[in-house]
């Protein structure tokens, strides 16, 4: 349950930095904002590992695929939507 909770977090963080991007410069800003999601969502994906590592008293091995499947859902997404608004950009 707390990884459906921790991905539906990440899509709604995406959604956030979509919308500032959409409101910021239209298509240009929304690629923008998925290249800057990624690395926060890299960095929130860590620390939920840290909490499960040093909290939960999991091991980092445990942890691991928990992170890899935390971290790639949405970034994946944010990458499909990156290559999508860059083909629509003029130039992109």
């Amino acid at each position: 349950m707390h990884t459906v909770m921790v991905l539906s977090g990440g899509f709604v963080l995406l959604a956030i930095f979509c919308g500032i991007g959409w409101f910021r410069a239209r298509e240009a800003g929304l690629g923008r904002a998925v290249q800057l999601f990624i690395p926060v969502w890299f960095v929130a994906a860590l620390v939920n590992m840290a909490v499960g590592v040093l909290g939960a008293g999991y091991t980092v091995m445990e942890e691991l695929p928990i992170l890899l499947v935390i971290f790639a859902i949405p970034a994946e997404v944010a990458w499909l939507l990156g290559r999508r608004f860059e083909r629509t950009r003029p130039g992109g």
